[in-house]
């Protein structure tokens, strides 16, 4: 397959993919701009942070695959995506160390102020006597919000500075989850008020989408304890900036921030922020995933995920519906004959039946499969009566 790697990735990726067969055109310059001149010919896109918009999409003739070398897919216009038919898939978790790393370098760098001390101590000053003026973190409470892979990295990092964390109980959650929060040592509480009235430290791991966009607002910065600390590697966009301002320009909070609204297209630029400025804010870069060891890892996953689908077996893929809506699932067993399935799905269209989801399992021998079809409305007796006289057809069971 042509793969176009739109970001940098890991050389270690590269050479696996061109071991494999592939041809990889590595063009980490293009932008959400220039994205659509260079797309054409591309069967498989690689990204980071590179946008991809309906303008690639348009100029794509041949694109089927698109790897987002992370876990956030905001970047890409996934409805967009989903309207073509082509697969959108990530790489969760492999950076999550790496995030976590940050978020607590980040606590430790407001807690004990190190940006000012080394910026006096570049400058010729000492004031030991300013800097001795540090509450520490043992015995406070951390309140994560969003309690995933990075989620759950940090509390474990926390745990071993002697914090005690919490989370809010969610009644959608995996026994696999519960699991993994129990063996961290997450308190969960009933509500997120509770949280944050409890919460020295929060901390916000969730990914950008409709429920979470400006979810940090005047009302929820109101209820965080004076004199706590907000924490956000997460997403600029999780927060209400101007919010934040007021509370920090209030003496309510101070505040740890790897992401920012409006950041710069490029990894360089000119960026005149009022929140960046403000001195009682501790920021990076947005470079919460960028240590070597997890681009390594990250590469290593977008390898995987090329494979996968090499393969025929697409994973990690978020815009696939995982289950039907309404309908009903046939069950037909059959000769395993050229043109069987054909019919039968001629046999579907002509009752405007149409195919969601479908699975063909071959039996040993090769002589018999079974096809489990789901399809988008009620299936009548006279359709049923068609699919069974196929010759081909040994059984159609209905499951409603």
């Amino acid at each position: 397959m042509r793969i176009l790697l739109a970001d940098s990735l890991d050389e270690s990726a590269i050479q696996a993919l061109s071991a494999d067969g592939h041809e990889c055109v590595s063009r980490p310059d293009l932008t959400a701009d220039t994205l659509p001149e260079a797309i054409a010919g591309a069967e498989v896109l690689v990204v980071r942070s590179t946008k991809v918009l309906e303008a690639a999409f348009d100029a794509a003739d041949q694109l089927s695959l698109i790897v987002r070398a992370g876990a956030g897919t905001d970047n890409i216009d996934l409805a967009a995506a989903s309207q073509r038919g082509i697969y959108v898939c990530n790489v969760p978790g492999r950076n999550a160390i790496a995030v976590a790393e940050l978020t607590m370098g980040l606590l430790l760098s407001i807690d004990r102020r190190i940006p000012d001390n080394t910026a006096d101590l570049r400058a010729g000053r000492w004031d030991k006597k300013t800097y001795t003026k540090s509450d520490g973190l043992h015995g406070k409470q951390l309140g994560i919000i969003g309690l995933g892979d990075i989620g759950l990295a940090t509390a474990e990092r926390a745990k071993a500075f002697g914090l005690s964390v919490a989370a809010v109980r969610k009644t959608d959650r995996s026994s696999q989850a519960l699991s993994a929060i129990r063996s961290v040592g997450v308190r969960l509480v009933d509500s997120l008020d509770e949280l944050l009235a409890s919460s020295d430290v929060v901390s916000l791991h969730v990914p950008k989408a409709a429920g979470t966009i400006g979810m940090v607002d005047a009302d929820f910065l109101a209820k965080m304890r004076t004199g706590s600390i907000l924490l956000n590697t997460s997403r600029g966009d999780i927060v209400d900036a101007e919010a934040l301002l007021a509370a920090l320009d209030a003496g309510k909070i101070r505040a740890g921030l790897d992401v920012w609204p409006d950041e710069p297209g490029s990894s360089q630029g000119e960026f005149d922020s009022i929140l960046a400025k403000h001195p009682a804010v501790v920021g990076t870069h947005h470079i919460g995933a960028s240590t070597a060891q997890a681009q390594r890892s990250v590469a290593s996953g977008a390898v995987e995920v090329i494979s996968a689908y090499a393969g025929g077996q697409p994973v990690n893929c978020v815009n696939l519906r995982l289950e039907a809506e309404g309908g009903c699932q046939l069950s037909i067993r059959h000769l395993d004959r050229v043109g069987v399935l054909a019919e039968v799905f001629a046999i579907l269209r002509s009752h405007d039946l149409n195919v969601q989801q479908m699975e063909n399992q071959v039996f040993v021998g090769g002589q018999a499969a079974v096809a489990n079809i789901n399809v988008s409305q009620p299936v009548t007796d006279v359709a049923v009566a068609e699919l069974c006289a196929v010759e081909e057809v040994l059984s159609v069971n209905l499951d409603a």
